[in-house]
């Protein structure tokens, strides 16, 4: 099943507005759930975190930004 541009659009912004604060909110929790460790370990978890996110919604977001590709060239307005 292949989203649309404009379902994929909808749902990059859905995922950036609602899905990313609570993915933080739950990384944060759950990372003070055990002891602190050292300053590069805990670097490489929140480096770590701050990746794994994007990867499953990789095809979400590819080319999200740019024009969408079934549009038809319509002459601009004045």
């Amino acid at each position: 099943m292949s989203l649309t541009y404009k379902t994929r659009k909808r749902l990059s912004l859905l995922i950036l507005l609602v899905g990313l604060p609570l993915y933080i909110v739950v990384a944060v929790n759950v990372v003070e759930m055990f002891d602190r460790p050292g300053f590069l370990v805990e670097l490489l978890v929140w480096v770590v975190l701050g990746v794994v996110w994007a990867l499953p919604l990789k095809a979400i977001f590819k080319g999200v930004g740019q024009p969408d590709p079934a549009a038809q060239d319509d002459p601009p307005r004045d």
